[in-house]
Protein backbone atom coordinates (compact mmCIF):
# COMPACT_ATOMS: atom_id res chain seq x y z
CA UNK A 1 0.00 0.00 0.00
CA UNK A 2 1.36 3.30 -1.13
CA UNK A 3 2.16 5.96 1.48
CA UNK A 4 -0.93 7.91 0.06
CA UNK A 5 -3.48 5.27 0.11
CA UNK A 6 -5.58 5.45 3.01
CA UNK A 7 -7.87 3.12 3.36
CA UNK A 8 -11.34 4.24 2.60
CA UNK A 9 -12.95 3.56 6.36
CA UNK A 10 -10.44 5.65 8.08
CA UNK A 11 -10.54 8.38 5.93
CA UNK A 12 -14.42 8.22 5.67
CA UNK A 13 -14.33 7.95 9.62
CA UNK A 14 -11.32 10.67 9.74
CA UNK A 15 -13.27 13.30 7.42
CA UNK A 16 -16.51 12.84 9.51
CA UNK A 17 -14.21 13.61 12.55
CA UNK A 18 -14.17 16.95 10.75
CA UNK A 19 -17.51 17.85 11.07
CA UNK A 20 -18.32 18.87 14.01
CA UNK A 21 -14.54 21.35 13.97
CA UNK A 22 -15.84 22.83 10.70
CA UNK A 23 -19.30 23.39 12.32
CA UNK A 24 -18.94 24.62 15.46
CA UNK A 25 -16.40 27.04 13.66
CA UNK A 26 -18.57 28.15 10.81
CA UNK A 27 -21.69 28.52 13.91
CA UNK A 28 -19.42 30.81 15.90
CA UNK A 29 -19.50 33.49 12.73
CA UNK A 30 -22.64 32.97 11.57
CA UNK A 31 -25.08 31.28 13.81
CA UNK A 32 -27.13 33.95 16.01
CA UNK A 33 -25.15 35.75 18.45
CA UNK A 34 -26.74 33.27 21.17
CA UNK A 35 -25.36 30.31 19.25
CA UNK A 36 -22.17 31.52 18.56
CA UNK A 37 -21.81 31.15 22.47
CA UNK A 38 -22.47 27.34 22.31
CA UNK A 39 -20.67 27.07 19.13
CA UNK A 40 -17.48 28.17 20.74
CA UNK A 41 -18.25 25.91 23.61
CA UNK A 42 -18.89 22.55 21.51
CA UNK A 43 -16.24 23.47 19.20
CA UNK A 44 -13.60 23.84 22.37
CA UNK A 45 -14.89 20.31 24.26
CA UNK A 46 -14.84 18.61 20.75
CA UNK A 47 -11.49 19.92 20.36
CA UNK A 48 -10.42 18.80 23.59
CA UNK A 49 -12.19 15.25 23.42
CA UNK A 50 -10.23 14.27 20.11
CA UNK A 51 -6.66 15.88 21.27
CA UNK A 52 -7.41 12.96 24.23
CA UNK A 53 -8.38 10.70 21.82
CA UNK A 54 -5.17 11.15 19.88
CA UNK A 55 -2.94 10.26 23.02
CA UNK A 56 -5.11 6.74 23.12
CA UNK A 57 -3.90 6.08 19.85
CA UNK A 58 -0.16 5.82 21.59
CA UNK A 59 -1.20 4.35 24.24
CA UNK A 60 -3.09 1.77 21.89
CA UNK A 61 0.57 1.33 20.04
CA UNK A 62 2.84 0.95 23.57
CA UNK A 63 0.02 -1.21 24.51
CA UNK A 64 0.52 -3.44 21.72
CA UNK A 65 3.70 -3.17 20.13
CA UNK A 66 6.06 -2.39 23.19
CA UNK A 67 7.82 -4.81 25.22
CA UNK A 68 6.74 -3.61 28.96
CA UNK A 69 10.19 -3.47 30.07
CA UNK A 70 11.49 -1.30 27.28
CA UNK A 71 12.27 2.33 27.66
CA UNK A 72 10.02 2.86 24.12
CA UNK A 73 7.13 1.42 26.35
CA UNK A 74 7.50 3.83 29.25
CA UNK A 75 8.34 6.91 27.34
CA UNK A 76 4.87 5.98 24.80
CA UNK A 77 3.32 5.54 27.65
CA UNK A 78 4.05 8.96 29.69
CA UNK A 79 3.63 10.69 26.33
CA UNK A 80 0.61 9.37 25.07
CA UNK A 81 -1.22 11.52 28.66
CA UNK A 82 0.35 14.59 27.31
CA UNK A 83 -3.02 15.57 25.15
CA UNK A 84 -5.30 14.71 28.20
CA UNK A 85 -3.23 17.03 30.32
CA UNK A 86 -2.97 19.29 27.75
CA UNK A 87 -6.48 19.60 26.45
CA UNK A 88 -8.63 18.88 30.10
CA UNK A 89 -7.07 22.27 31.80
CA UNK A 90 -7.51 23.97 27.97
CA UNK A 91 -11.36 24.03 29.05
CA UNK A 92 -10.71 25.92 32.55
CA UNK A 93 -9.26 28.49 30.81
CA UNK A 94 -10.93 31.75 28.88
CA UNK A 95 -11.85 30.46 25.50
CA UNK A 96 -9.49 32.41 23.29
CA UNK A 97 -6.56 31.15 25.60
CA UNK A 98 -8.04 27.42 25.70
CA UNK A 99 -8.56 27.75 21.76
CA UNK A 100 -4.89 28.68 21.45
CA UNK A 101 -3.65 25.84 23.74
CA UNK A 102 -5.88 23.20 22.38
CA UNK A 103 -4.09 24.23 18.70
CA UNK A 104 -0.64 23.99 20.15
CA UNK A 105 -1.79 20.80 21.28
CA UNK A 106 -2.67 19.05 18.27
CA UNK A 107 0.87 20.78 16.74
CA UNK A 108 2.50 19.17 19.79
CA UNK A 109 1.06 15.41 18.98
CA UNK A 110 1.57 15.89 15.59
CA UNK A 111 5.20 16.40 15.96
CA UNK A 112 6.07 13.21 17.94
CA UNK A 113 3.85 11.68 15.49
CA UNK A 114 6.32 12.82 12.80
CA UNK A 115 9.57 11.72 14.98
CA UNK A 116 11.22 8.34 14.94
CA UNK A 117 9.84 7.04 18.10
CA UNK A 118 6.30 8.50 17.27
CA UNK A 119 6.43 6.88 13.81
CA UNK A 120 7.17 3.68 15.28
CA UNK A 121 4.26 1.25 14.79
CA UNK A 122 1.51 3.30 12.57
CA UNK A 123 1.36 2.28 8.86
CA UNK A 124 2.16 4.96 6.42
CA UNK A 125 -1.28 6.04 5.60
CA UNK A 126 -2.14 6.76 9.21
CA UNK A 127 0.20 9.72 8.66
CA UNK A 128 -1.17 10.78 5.45
CA UNK A 129 -4.09 11.36 7.09
CA UNK A 130 -3.43 12.60 10.64
CA UNK A 131 -1.66 15.53 8.17
CA UNK A 132 -4.66 16.38 6.59
CA UNK A 133 -6.90 15.78 9.51
CA UNK A 134 -4.37 17.91 11.56
CA UNK A 135 -4.38 21.14 8.89
CA UNK A 136 -8.06 21.12 8.86
CA UNK A 137 -8.13 20.82 12.84
CA UNK A 138 -5.30 24.02 12.77
CA UNK A 139 -7.61 25.88 10.04
CA UNK A 140 -10.56 25.54 12.04
CA UNK A 141 -8.75 26.23 15.36
CA UNK A 142 -7.46 29.55 13.41
CA UNK A 143 -11.07 30.62 12.54
CA UNK A 144 -12.19 30.47 15.68
CA UNK A 145 -9.14 32.37 17.39
CA UNK A 146 -9.86 35.50 14.67
CA UNK A 147 -13.29 35.25 16.14
CA UNK A 148 -12.51 35.37 19.74
CA UNK A 149 -10.05 38.24 18.94
CA UNK A 150 -12.83 40.59 17.78
CA UNK A 151 -12.96 38.81 13.98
Amino acid sequence: MSRRSIPLLPLWLGLAGLIPFVATAASAWLAPVVWQVVAVDAFLYYSAVILSFLGGVQWGVAMSLESLSSTGFRVRLLLSMAPSLIAWPALLLHPLTGAWVLAIGFVLVRLHELSANGRAGLPDWYHSLRMRLTLTVLACHALLIWRLWGG
